[in-house]
């Protein structure tokens, strides 16, 4: 006769702390990797007065941007390791995906909406 499942699904320790140290040096390589964007993208700051603060806008919105995704995806990450059933990694899931394709409508606009500021600031400027 075969065996039922009884529903329990458990996440041995070792298997657990490994994808926590996974999880940590992620969020670390991130850490540096932000770091290097953000001097790249200063480095690159340096047109027109107009363009210069439309381009840094939308670079710093576009880094907070990356950096918050970039965190929820890590505290996303801390979550599922850490759940106690397939129940639940079902339902972190779920969450994170709506609370994604939220964030990327609201960021994509306020994106859309700095670009317009910004070429209406040049459109000035060129008058």
């Amino acid at each position: 006769m075969a065996k039922q499942a009884t529903g329990n699904f458990e996440i041995p320790r070792e298997m657990r702390t490994f994808a926590e140290q996974s999880v940590e040096q992620a969020r670390k390589a991130f850490d540096g990797f932000m770091s290097a964007a953000q001097k790249a993208a200063n480095s690159m700051e340096g047109q027109a007065s107009a363009a210069q603060t439309g381009a840094k806008d939308m670079r710093e919105k576009a880094m907070g941007f990356a950096e918050k995704n970039v965190a929820m995806s890590f505290d996303f990450a801390q979550k599922l390791v850490h759940a106690k059933d397939i129940e639940e990694v079902t339902r972190l899931q779920t969450e994170f995906v709506q609370r994604q394709m939220q964030m990327l409508t609201e960021q994509a606009q306020e994106l859309g909406q700095t670009v317009t500021r910004a070429a209406m600031g040049a459109g000035r400027q060129a008058s």
